[in-house]
């Protein structure tokens, strides 16, 4: 089938044929070279329509096209995913057990306040009252007031201590021992096991005090006293 523009240029020649026919043939007048144009650009219009008819309708490239193509999901991708998939998930849950594993371990080892309310009255290294320098860390609390432990640990000691009055002393799993002066009653006793905030006595003004509060003292392994206050903010709490 030959193209619109080709189509049209011949019809072109012959209406330019015609007309110089026309003009060198004898009687005949401009009416009627007229028509033979009017009938010449009719017969390019009808050529034109049979040219652009036999093109036929325009696929667009759709969707359909792609689905049409009959592509199916190959197994072994999928089996792969899935097995991605698997792994994903049980990388996930190791690292939520561990995560529980670490939160609980820290949980086991935070201490808390001995007291629930209170005010620090003397810190760790003062001069006055003492004999040499203050020792512990003085809560000010009223008598009969609960004593709890501050940490996890094992009763080694308890009973009256000259100048400490009634003391407990408790020994940390990590082998710390954690005083508790001054005591008004004690409630436990030797060898027992204690947890944090278990009570383990009452708030007292035994021994050389001059006024009922909690003196309380940490020694690392069974040795010297150190400031508590640095102990108590490295395992989590503030006095």
């Amino acid at each position: 089938m030959p193209s619109l523009p080709l189509v049209a240029g011949v019809a072109v020649l012959a209406i330019s044929a015609g007309g110089a026919v026309t003009a060198s043939g004898a009687g005949v007048t401009a009416l009627a070279s007229s028509g033979s144009q009017l009938e010449a650009q009719g017969s390019i219009g009808a050529a034109a329509s049979q040219v652009l008819a036999g093109r036929g309708s325009v696929v667009s490239r759709s969707s359909s096209r792609i689905a049409s193509t009959g592509e199916e999901t190959d197994p072994e991708l999928v089996a792969l995913a899935e097995k991605q998939m698997a792994q994903r998930e049980a990388k996930l849950a190791e690292i939520r057990k561990a995560a529980e594993k670490q939160a609980a371990k820290i949980k086991e080892n935070k201490w808390i306040l001995p007291l629930d309310v209170y005010q620090i009255t003397a810190t760790f290294g003062q001069y006055g009252l003492w004999a040499n320098y203050h020792t512990g860390l003085d809560f000010n609390g009223n008598t009969g007031d609960p004593i709890h432990a501050i940490a996890n640990g094992t009763v080694t000691s308890t009973g009256y201590d000259g100048a400490y009055g009634n003391k407990t002393v408790v020994t940390l799993d990590d082998g710390t021992e954690i005083w508790y002066c001054h005591q008004t009653t004690i409630y436990v006793s030797v060898g027992d096991r204690v947890n944090g905030g278990e009570t383990i006595g009452t708030v007292g003004a035994t021994g050389n005090v001059t006024g009922s509060h909690l003196h309380l003292e940490v020694r690392p392994g069974g040795g010297g006293p150190v400031d508590p206050f640095p102990a108590f903010v490295q395992h989590g709490v503030v006095p």
